[in-house]
């Protein structure tokens, strides 16, 4: 009797930084190198948890960058999952109200899934199921200014509002928990998405990897 050979699970890449550091025109650069219909993309920005269950002490204001903030074992689970080649109904997450909407992204199994946001290497469950970990490594004033923007376009924020938030929590939780993950990734990408040299390398990698991976599949 023929049994099918069972398929190599998918290469999993982290990709983290801080609020600004260019996390994301990295993996958009990866996703366009190496062709989105090969690779499962995961922002962990789509698990925060709705506001009203997002812990805080009396008195103190919602704090978006503790990873008390992010339904971390939901994104475990669809890892997971994805890794087991089965897929996933991604929450769809609302900046302008800090809510989850009713929508879900349905995510299926690639070969190579990818996954970005600013914590994921603060959560040592999270970051043993990757494969590849990168960090994008920009300076703090060039991560400010691009947040500042980033907010005020993209989800209505006030300047006052950004800077207050970025002095009471985003910087004081860059420096607490996302520098010193900085000492778990395999690669460094200074400058972030204007690293030419850099991103065309690690594209290359997955290349390599995403061969293997169909080559022994």
């Amino acid at each position: 009797m023929y049994v099918q050979p069972k398929r190599p699970p998918p290469v999993t890449i982290g990709v983290a930084g801080g609020s600004g550091s260019g996390k994301t025109t990295v993996s958009n650069a990866i996703l366009e190198r190496v062709g989105t219909e090969h690779i499962a993309y995961l922002e962990h920005d789509s698990y925060y948890k709705d506001l009203d269950d997002i812990p805080r002490a009396p008195g103190q204001r919602i704090n978006f960058d503790h990873p008390d903030a992010l339904e971390t074992s939901l994104l475990i689970e669809h890892l997971r999952r994805l890794k087991a080649w089965e897929p996933v109904e991604v929450p769809v997450y609302d900046f302008t109200t800090f809510r989850r909407t009713a929508a879900v992204r349905i995510v299926h199994p690639q070969p190579i899934i990818l996954v970005e946001g600013i914590l994921v290497f603060a959560e040592p469950e999270l970051r043993r199921l990757f494969d590849v970990r990168i960090f994008v490594d920009t300076d703090a004033d060039i991560r400010f200014i691009r947040r500042l923007q980033r907010d005020i376009t993209e989800r209505e924020r006030t300047v006052a509002s950004v800077i207050e938030q970025y002095l009471d929590s985003v910087r004081p939780m860059h420096l607490e928990f996302v520098e010193p993950s900085k000492r778990y990734a395999d690669v460094i990408i200074p400058e972030g998405g204007k690293n030419i040299v850099a991103i065309e390398m690690v594209a290359a990698r997955i290349r390599s990897l995403l061969e293997h991976s169909v080559s022994t599949s």
